[in-house]
């Protein structure tokens, strides 16, 4: 008799080449995955600043696209009007026959996304641009209030205030809060570019017009009206309800980024709960990990709450199963591929209130005694009904490229070095919290 068999939810090499090889429905998915779009790849597609300054580029007549005024009058003219095809305060078709090209374009003009002025034909428009965000602070009526009266039209002998009028251009479906704006959605832009791109006599030049591709390819992504990702989408599911078996294998264990590789590369691979790992010449008992964090006790700590022959009511499910628990953590900072890598302990929520104050002031009593500046609780810590609680300050360090497992795994023994004689004088007072501990049952 042996005790190897096969697991059941391993996939057989029939089924591995059954969605690998001659797959045309994977192939089409891989294809529409590799589209290449330098605004996606820059991070750029629902920053709304930068769909301002795109926006500000196309309308501006005397900008490079070759478009002239052809798309500014194109979608103040739809902007002008509303759903039913009323006209808004001036007629669109006034607009539509009007030269344009006299127009100012600017851009976060006194907080405003979008600023066009035409003084030769007297009129100045206030465009508020939602990509993904809300109205709020009632800016679009603060905006048009702003322009009263600044901009003047030379009528004659006499100068006379040009009458702004306002657009909301959103993505949402959300109506202006203030009625004197018309509304325009990025939907109905769309389809207004390309038109205009598509009947220029001229014909525009080649990076232009490559760059124009990709935002309207952007555009119709984020609205959901992109034909070939809604096709890639019913591809994708079709191929899970065919191959899910090979698909939720390959995410089990083909998942990694360059956190999990650092992991591995300290904490070892396919480790289970309660392996001890040597780093540095010290002994850590591994828990779980994930893309973002590894999960851990000191060796010190396993063995002053008993090993794994304990439980502790409160905490049977939480991480290890133990009144306490330490963690790296990798958080991303807003600057490109910074971040930061942290080193947490916390007091979890153990079920006795008194256990669990007398578990945390016992580390207080010890921190101050033996001057362990790192330890640290916040002064709710021990208030009744209070579940977590962490305890280790000046507990990180700056991870200079996210997406090099080296700097990250190098740095892991940083800090884990760095905690080590705090790691070491606390397990003495754990220890004396055995005696709380439940047996397991034989």
């Amino acid at each position: 008799m042996t005790d190897s068999h096969t697991d059941s939810r391993t996939p057989s090499i029939p089924e591995f080449e059954s969605l690998f090889i001659n797959n045309y429905a994977l192939d089409r998915v891989d294809a529409y995955l590799k589209r290449f779009n330098p605004i996606k790849t820059m991070g750029m597609q629902r920053m709304e600043i930068r769909h301002s300054a795109i926006l500000g580029w196309l309308l501006d007549p005397q900008e490079s696209h070759g478009l002239g005024d052809q798309f500014l009058k194109s979608f103040l003219a739809a902007a002008m009007r509303d759903e039913s095809g009323e006209d808004l305060s001036m007629i669109a078709l006034e607009i539509s026959q009007s030269d344009l090209m006299d127009a100012e374009v600017r851009r976060e003009w006194r907080n405003i996304d979008l600023l066009v002025l035409s003084r030769a034909n007297g009129w100045v428009f206030v465009i508020e641009n939602k990509f993904q965000s809300r109205q709020h602070s009632n800016q679009l009526a603060r905006y048009l209030d702003i322009i009263q009266g600044i901009f003047k039209a030379k009528q004659g002998d006499k100068h006379v205030d040009l009458k702004p009028h306002g657009i909301f251009l959103s993505l949402l479906d959300e109506e202006p809060e203030d009625p004197r704006y018309a509304r325009i959605r990025y939907q109905e832009m769309r389809e207004i570019l390309r038109s205009v791109v598509s009947n220029q006599v001229r014909p525009l030049a080649t990076e232009v017009k490559t760059f124009i591709e990709h935002y309207l390819e952007v555009i119709e992504e984020e609205s959901g009206m992109d034909d070939e990702k809604n096709k890639a989408i019913k591809l994708a599911r079709q191929l899970y309800r065919d191959h899910k078996k090979v698909l939720d294998f390959v995410v089990e264990h083909g998942t990694g980024n360059d956190f999990t590789f650092a992991c591995d590369a300290i904490f070892g691979e396919q480790l289970k709960v309660y392996s001890p790992v040597h780093i540095a010449g010290e002994t850590f008992i591994y828990n779980s990990a994930s893309s973002s964090y590894v999960s851990f006790l000191p060796k010190s700590w396993f063995d002053a709450f008993g090993g794994d022959k304990y439980w502790w009511h409160g905490c049977d499910n939480w991480w290890a199963g133990f009144p306490v628990i330490c963690w790296l953590q990798l958080i991303p900072q807003n600057d490109k591929n910074l971040a930061q890598l942290r080193l947490y302990a916390e007091v979890g929520p153990l079920v006795e209130y008194e256990l669990r104050k007398a578990l945390i002031e016992a580390i207080q009593e010890t921190a101050a005694s033996k001057d362990l500046q790192k330890v640290s609780f916040q002064k709710t810590a021990t208030n009744e009904g209070k579940k977590f609680s962490k305890f280790l300050t000046d507990n990180s360090i700056s991870i200079d490229d996210m997406n090099n497992s080296e700097e990250i795994a190098a740095k892991m023994e940083i800090l884990l070095n760095r905690f080590q004689p705090t790691f070491d004088a606390l397990a003495q007072p754990l220890s004396q919290f055995i005696e709380y501990g439940k047996k397991e049952a034989l």
